[in-house]
């Protein structure tokens, strides 16, 4: 067995853990939970919870999602519940959103209900 350097792993209070990307050819059926990002560029089905979520510009996510921050560039469908989110131009989503603030680019595809929350 080879010595491997030190890994430092993640910080005490989760402000620099890491991130995780879900290639294009990888489907998961199933939760997800992380301390840190994920990024789907593939597909998703089933729950995540992370402190960040990205789907990618082909990836999509169908299910429940919670995260301090999301940002949609591909597909987003089913529940939301996030502090920011940012839908990207070429995004579509059908989703039930909660949110404290919320930028929707000119051109993406947006239905669902929004509710703003003040926590």
């Amino acid at each position: 067995m080879q010595n491997k350097p030190a890994d430092p792993g993640p910080q005490r209070n989760g402000s620099n853990a890491s991130k995780s990307t879900l290639g294009a050819d990888l489907k998961i059926v199933g939760d997800i939970t992380s301390a840190g990002s994920i990024e789907v560029m593939g597909e998703v089905e089933g729950t995540i919870t992370a402190r960040g979520l990205t789907v990618g510009p082909d990836g999509k996510a169908t299910g429940t999602v919670s995260a301090e921050t999301v940002e949609v560039r591909g597909q987003l469908n089913g529940r939301l519940s996030c502090a920011n989110l940012i839908v990207r131009a070429a995004a579509q989503m059908t989703t039930d959103v909660t949110y404290r603030t919320v930028v929707i680019e000119n051109g993406a595809t947006v239905d669902g209900r929004f509710k703003h929350s003040k926590d």
